[in-house]
């Protein structure tokens, strides 16, 4: 026994430990789409850039993307937005990168209520590193912002799959 109070006694007193960041669930429910779709995915060994690599056969070539994950955890207390996404620091940047960025709510915390899949020329030069706001934050829910409709869901992911990226043959 460590002195810590057992999770039944914590719940039973009202005690509600910090909230905390879940990246690699993120990282992780994303992998599970891409998988889904038909991408092998490649994690690496230390996360000093890329989240994972992932590649498809396609024709006479191989697709390979490196894939930046960048979760969005809305609280109770978010407040109607225009644009809601991401901005901050990048560790690596690819011409061919997908940025996804799955957008949790309060309501549901087990999976995304939208994924955008972003392409390196989506994200913008900021102040604080970069910018990609892709949705907008409305009655307490992530929605498509006009004009990034296409960045979500199966149709934004399937952009990655035509357009060729590294070939091995």
């Amino acid at each position: 026994m460590t002195g810590e109070p057992e999770i039944n006694e914590t719940a039973s007193r009202g005690y509600e430990p910090p909230a905390r960041v879940r990246d690699y669930f993120a990282e992780m429910y994303v992998a599970g789409v891409l998988a889904d779709a038909g991408w092998d995915i490649y994690f690496p060994r230390r996360d000093n850039g890329f989240d994972m690599i992932v590649s498809r056969p396609a024709a006479n070539t191989t697709i390979v993307r490196p894939v930046q994950v960048k979760g969005k955890y809305a609280s109770d207390e978010k407040t109607d937005k225009t644009a809601y996404g991401y901005v901050g620091r990048l560790t690596a940047f690819h011409d061919d990168m997908i940025l996804a960025m799955p957008f949790f709510t309060s309501q549901d915390a087990h999976a995304p209520a939208l994924i955008a899949w972003l392409p390196r020329v989506a994200l913008r030069p900021h102040s604080r590193g970069w910018r990609c706001q892709p949705a907008r934050f409305v009655n307490s829910a992530p929605e498509p912002r006009p004009g990034y409709a296409q960045y979500f869901g199966e149709p934004g992911l399937m952009v990655f799959a035509a357009e060729v990226g590294v070939s091995i043959i």
